[in-house]
C-alpha cells in the first residue's frame, strides 16, 4: 500500500509540475501579439507530432499489432470530434466574446481535454515503469514533467487571451495534469497490466493528439499569422519532442 501511495504520489506530482509551470509561464507571457500566439499554437502541434510520430506510436506498435492500434487511433480522433462539437455548441451561445476571442479560448480547452487524456497513459507509464524499477520510473517521470512545460503554455496562452483569468487558467492546467497520477494509480495497482490495454490507451492518445494537431492548433495559428514565423515554430516544437522523447 505504501509504495501504490508513493507511486500515486510520484505520478501525480510530475503529472502536474511541467504543465502548471508552463501555465504560469503563460500566463505572465506580456507579448500577446498574433503572430506571438501563432508561434506558441505552431510550436506545440509540431511538439505533439513528435510525441506521435517517435513516442505513443512506436511504443504501441511494439506491444501490439497494428489493426488494434488503428482501432485506438480512431476511437480518440472520434471522442475528440464529440468534445469538439460539444464545446463549440456552448461557445455559440455565449455572446460575452468577440469571434477571435471564441476561437482561442475553445482552443485552449479543446487542448486541455486532449492533454488530459494525453497524460493518462503516461500515467501508465510512470506507475508500470516504477514497479519495473525506480531508475525506469523516474527517468520517465522527469522526461514527462519536462515535455509537459510547453504543453502548459500552449494550453495557458490562448485561454489567457480568450478571456479568461489567471486563476482559472492555472485551475485547467493544473486538473489537466491531474490525470497522469491516476494512470500512475492504475499502472501501479494492475501492475502487469494486458499489454494490449496500453497498447489501446497509447494509442487512444495518439488519435487524440493529432485531431488536436488537424483540427485545431495548425487552423488556429495560421489564421492568427500566416507567415514563416508559424512554421518556424512547428519545427521547433518538432525537434523539441524529439529532444523530450530521447530524455
Amino acid at each position: 500500500m505504501e509504495n501504490l501511495i508513493k507511486t500515486t504520489l510520484l505520478g501525480l506530482f510530475f503529472g502536474t509540475f511541467g504543465t502548471t509551470l508552463g501555465g504560469i509561464i503563460g500566463v505572465t507571457f506580456k507579448n500577446t501579439s498574433n503572430k506571438f500566439l501563432s508561434f506558441i499554437l505552431s510550436l506545440a502541434s509540431g511538439l505533439m507530432t513528435s510525441i506521435i510520430c517517435f513516442d505513443l506510436i512506436p511504443e504501441a506498435l511494439e506491444i501490439s499489432n497494428l489493426s488494434s492500434i488503428f482501432i485506438g487511433i480512431i476511437f480518440g480522433i472520434l471522442m475528440m470530434i464529440i468534445c469538439d462539437v460539444l464545446v463549440q455548441k456552448k461557445f455559440n451561445t455565449n455572446v460575452r466574446f468577440a469571434k477571435t476571442t471564441n476561437s482561442l479560448l475553445k482552443t485552449g480547452i479543446i487542448v486541455s481535454i486532449g492533454l488530459a487524456l494525453h497524460n493518462f497513459p503516461e500515467g501508465l507509464a510512470i506507475g508500470s515503469g516504477f514497479e519495473a524499477s525506480l531508475k525506469l520510473g523516474y527517468s520517465l517521470a522527469i522526461a514527462i514533467a519536462l515535455h509537459d512545460i510547453p504543453e502548459g503554455i500552449s494550453m495557458a496562452v490562448p485561454m489567457k487571451n480568450g478571456g479568461m483569468n489567471a486563476g482559472k487558467v492555472i485551475f485547467f492546467v493544473i486538473l489537466s495534469g491531474v490525470t497522469t497520477g491516476i494512470g500512475a494509480l492504475f499502472g501501479a495497482i494492475i501492475g502487469n497490466i494486458s499489454q494490449s490495454v496500453i497498447a489501446f490507451c497509447l494509442s487512444f492518445a495518439a488519435g487524440a493528439m493529432l485531431y488536436i494537431v488537424s483540427g485545431e492548433l495548425v487552423p488556429e495559428s495560421n489564421k492568427l499569422y500566416n507567415g514563416r514565423m508559424t512554421a518556424i515554430g512547428n519545427i521547433c516544437g518538432f525537434l523539441l519532442g524529439i529532444l523530450a522523447t530521447t530524455v
